[in-house]
């Protein structure tokens, strides 16, 4: 078999076989096939695409680069959500206490943020002294202990993706239905669990610009899902406007803590149980979403749920007090108020220019090897349709260093209008 064949086959827009995928992805790892030809065939799926069988294959051949864990063992169902990302989007960190209030397992494997877009493992590690570096044993005691582990991805899960994403970043192919597919489903199936709820985000802080790119996406991640053997389920959320009402990680745990006990935003609050809903209908639990979101809401007044991430901050050795005292992760040293510039009602608040000034404060990292400041953010005293009058604050920008302060400003001012 030669590489030029398998690569001219898919540029002419030939289907490719499970032997012809094994090949490449087999030999680019091993360092046998050079960069330049993968950059053809990435190039070849952009414009062609993939079917779902080959990009189940495809998904198949990056599993096989590493290790994958499986629960066979295990007493409880395990499922897992997955969020193709977005600003303000800290669901994942109440939705694990609340699923696994229930009887299930969540062997949730995490990420880290780059630009205008947060991860769940910087907003962990705002709470002092929470882990996320296990390996294998760590990770499968955490799930026996506690039914679940939130932690990063370990470098032996999908390595092939790692090595593959590098590649698709400088050569324009990060936007492709299928290559994106196969990279989050290498991952997820890796980690072993049977069932997946995705959370598939589109809008302008999204990676999917329009609802038609978000559902295609949600179809071939479910799709992919299936062929493999899972169950599969998806939410198609709207990143137009960022998420909840904190931006940045220790904001976030704060957010999360106050869905924990009832008191969150509405939109946060409405996409948690939206998700634990069909997580838990996936797992069996319940026959349906609307007796699962009943059961869910019984919950918040035995304060079971913030026993659950009492369990969770503890045994990945965090400080819990944090639950009750937020002044135990550290602020921000200074709070400027945005203020209104006109009265009127808020008709616009762009997810992807607010996410760039909450990046602008300290909060993301525009490369992967810088460092973020946890205590730094935005907070939304307004969303798009809330009234203002003149010199009322509408935005919170928590910063440490000042030369950060304005570029915030800047895109804020991009970002918000008021009608």
């Amino acid at each position: 078999m030669r590489v030029y064949d398998v690569i001219y086959k898919k540029r002419n827009g030939g289907t490719l076989s499970k032997e012809e995928i094994d090949f490449l992805i087999k030999g680019y790892v091993e360092g046998s096939i050079p960069d330049y030809q993968i950059s053809a065939f990435l190039m070849a799926v952009f414009f062609r695409s993939m079917d779902f069988d080959e990009t189940l294959e495809l998904t198949n051949a990056m599993i096989g680069s590493g290790v994958s864990y499986q629960f066979d063992d295990m007493e409880f169902p395990t499922v897992d959500k997955h969020s193709t990302g977005g600003v303000g989007d800290k669901i994942s960190i109440p939705l694990v206490p609340i699923v696994t209030s229930f009887d299930v397992i969540v062997p949730m494997m995490s990420g880290r943020g780059l630009g205008h877009t947060g991860g769940t493992l910087d907003k962990l590690e705002s709470i002092p002294g929470f882990r996320v570096d296990y390996d294998d044993a760590g990770f499968l005691s955490l799930l026996k202990i506690n039914r679940c582990a939130m932690i990063g991805q370990t470098g032996r899960i999908a390595p092939a993706d790692k090595k593959l994403y590098a590649l698709r970043d400088v050569t324009a192919t990060v936007d492709s239905i299928p290559l994106i597919t196969a990279s989050i489903m290498s991952k997820k199936i890796a980690e072993g669990a049977m069932n997946f709820v995705f959370d598939v985000k589109y809008g302008s802080g999204a990676f999917m610009k329009s609802r038609e790119e978000g559902e295609k996406l949600a179809s071939y991640l479910t799709q992919t899902a299936k062929i493999a053997g899972r169950n599969a389920d998806h939410v198609l959320s709207d990143m137009n406007v960022p998420l909840g009402r904190f931006i940045g990680n220790r904001l976030e745990i704060i957010e999360s803590m106050e869905i924990l006990k009832g008191n969150g935003p509405e939109d946060t609050t409405q996409l948690t149980e939206k998700l634990a809903a069909k997580m838990l209908v996936l797992c069996g639990l319940f026959h349906d979403e609307d007796s699962a979101l009943s059961k869910i809401h019984e919950k918040y007044s035995t304060g079971e749920y913030l026993d659950r991430m009492k369990e969770i901050i503890q045994l990945q050795n965090g400080d819990p007090r944090v639950i009750e005292d937020y002044s135990i992760m550290k602020p921000a040293k200074n709070i400027f108020e945005y203020k209104a510039a006109e009265t009127g009602r808020i008709s616009r608040m762009d997810a992807y220019l607010i996410g760039l000034a909450a990046l602008a404060t300290g909060a993301g990292r525009e490369k992967k090897e810088d460092k973020v400041d946890h205590s730094c953010g935005l907070e939304l005293l307004k969303k798009p349709g809330d009234p203002v009058t003149k010199g009322e604050s509408v935005i919170l920008i928590h910063y440490n260093k000042k030369d950060r302060l304005e570029s915030a400003k800047k895109y804020i001012k991009e970002g918000l209008s008021i009608e």
